[in-house]
């Protein structure tokens, strides 16, 4: 039985406007498109909670709920949900805020995901995590 999306978790990191250079070519906001929004919106939390820079090293699910279109407003909603020595898991849901839908100001979740994010030194191997980075 599949999660049932009335509020958001987590918080915003991340919220834009879709444009029609994001569409497919069914005209809704392209699949790709998003899963690159929810990598941002995911590798942001991760950034703030390592202190530094983060690689994604893996994807656990990606699930589309409802199509998102053009001048939708769409909100990245992020929870870090595991810490490990220098990997963090990342619950991320996008949110979408139609303004011109009836009723007005359409507000539903479009799609979630679960990342794992890991934290890098300069030379991009992985570090850890300081004491100070868990949330």
């Amino acid at each position: 039985m599949s999660k049932q999306y009335i509020l958001p978790t987590g918080i915003i990191s991340l919220k834009t406007l879709t444009m029609p250079s994001n569409t497919n070519s069914n005209g809704n906001i392209f699949g790709g498109w998003i899963m690159s929004q929810i990598d941002i919106g995911g590798a942001i939390l991760a950034k703030e909670i390592s202190g530094g820079k983060v690689v994604t090293v893996q994807v656990n699910s990606i699930t589309f709920l409802k199509p998102i279109y053009v001048g939708d407003i769409m909100y990245c909603y992020t929870k870090c949900v595991k810490i490990g020595v220098s990997s963090m898991t990342i619950d991320i849901e996008i949110w979408i805020k139609n303004i011109d839908s009836q009723p007005l100001g359409q507000f539903y979740c479009a799609a979630y995901a679960s990342v794992i994010y890991v934290a890098i030194d300069t030379l991009g191997r992985s570090r850890k995590l300081l004491p100070m980075s868990i949330v």
